[in-house]
């Protein structure tokens, strides 16, 4: 058990969807510690300030479609960081696309967990925990 909690990074341009997001993972597991960056940019610069910190992301939810750096784009500068990570983070792809090729795309990376169509639900975010077997 951390005493600081698990840590959840949200990468999405919809600032609405983050808020209720946030919201919604504390109702699954309280001992959680959520930030939000608007888009991939914002997010890998936020992952690159972290890396040898204890407070390094546990959790990342990435949106596809935003503004300035894409989810895709993210991810491929992500994988480029991967060797300086200490700590395995598991990535979850958080889009309201329905193309089955993001959804085929998403699996090519290796630091991709699962695909989840938005909006997320209590449900969803309670099967993620279970499927991580996270505990507080």
């Amino acid at each position: 058990m951390k005493p600081q909690g698990i840590h959840i990074l949200i990468i999405d341009d919809d600032e609405i969807n983050n808020f209720i997001a946030g919201k919604l993972i504390k109702k699954v597991q309280e001992n959680t510690v959520v930030n939000t960056c608007l888009n991939g940019l914002d997010g890998i610069n936020y992952v690159k300030s972290k890396i040898d910190s204890d407070d390094f992301p546990d959790i990342i939810f990435l949106d596809i479609n935003m503004p300035v750096m894409n989810g895709w784009e993210f991810l491929d500068l992500y994988s480029d960081l991967t060797s300086k990570i200490k700590k395995e983070v598991t990535i979850n792809m958080l889009s309201s696309s329905v193309y089955n090729e993001d959804i085929e795309k998403a699996k090519i990376y290796p630091s991709v967990n699962k695909f989840i169509s938005k909006p997320l639900t209590i449900e969803k975010i309670q099967n993620l925990f279970d499927g991580l077997k996270i505990t507080q």
